[in-house]
């Protein structure tokens, strides 16, 4: 495997991002891994490496950058909460737009990356993100998945359940049967505005597992089935939908 972090230009500073991928039998289809809100840390790192391991350029930023550069939430006090919720609303749409944009300038120059072929990811609060991503360069994505993702339909005139006729590709939505962030009335609104859209999607709920459900550092909330079932569809439209092409 080859990793490295390094600082991708963008329209508002240089955003510290890693970046691993395969050695051998290159170029590689994309994957852009989005964060979630408890910031850029080592646990995503694995994470990414675990897609890049079954032949995937995987492209990690530390979306808040614009604030700092390394932190992450170390520990669920009331404190740190508090900082991760300031960074976390400091994050608006046309931002990670913009952002995306520098990630996709970076894998169109990279001889390492089959940049024609591109999903995403998403957790938490980068749900959100991705479909924004999709949206705002429809030609550019092949598949996106909003895991665990927060607040996809609210009453804001910019909730990414809006955004569904805009995205061409398919999308995948697990979802954690427990988590205020996504309660069932706001994921059946996404799901009707993407049936509305025509958009290709799949909505799955996974049964007993709460927000954060996919994190392995996450303690008693980790759950393990679910995570590994995350994985086997991630793999499974990654597949069929980059890797097959």
């Amino acid at each position: 495997m080859i990793e490295q972090t390094l600082d991708l230009p963008t329209a508002d500073g240089a955003m510290n991002t890693f970046v691993v991928h395969p050695e051998e039998n290159q170029p590689h289809p994309v994957v852009f891994f989005y964060m979630d809100a408890p910031g850029f840390r080592g646990e995503l790192r694995d994470m990414a490496r675990r897609l890049a391991s079954v032949g995937y350029f995987v492209v990690l930023p530390n979306l808040y950058y614009r604030r700092t550069r390394d932190w992450y939430l170390t520990e669920r006090t009331e404190a740190q909460m508090a900082v991760m919720f300031e960074h976390m609303h400091s994050l608006q749409l046309p931002m990670v737009v913009r952002d995306t944009e520098a990630m996709l300038r970076y894998v169109d120059a990279h001889p390492a990356a089959q940049a024609t072929r591109i999903g995403a990811v998403g957790y938490c609060m980068s749900g959100p993100f991705v479909m924004a991503a999709a949206a705002a360069f429809p030609d550019r994505f092949q598949c996106i998945a909003s895991i665990h993702g927060a607040n996809m339909a609210t009453d804001s005139p910019d909730s990414p359940h809006r955004l569904a006729p805009r995205i061409r590709c398919e999308s995948y939505f697990a979802c954690a049967e427990i988590d205020k962030w996504a309660p069932p009335a706001a994921i059946a609104t996404l799901e009707g505005a993407l049936k509305e859209a025509g958009t290709p999607h799949r909505i799955e709920w996974y049964p007993g597992a709460e927000h954060g459900f996919v994190f392995p550092k996450r303690g008693a909330i980790y759950h393990r089935e679910s995570a590994e079932r995350h994985w086997e569809r991630l793999f499974e439209m990654f597949g069929r939908r980059l890797a097959a092409g």
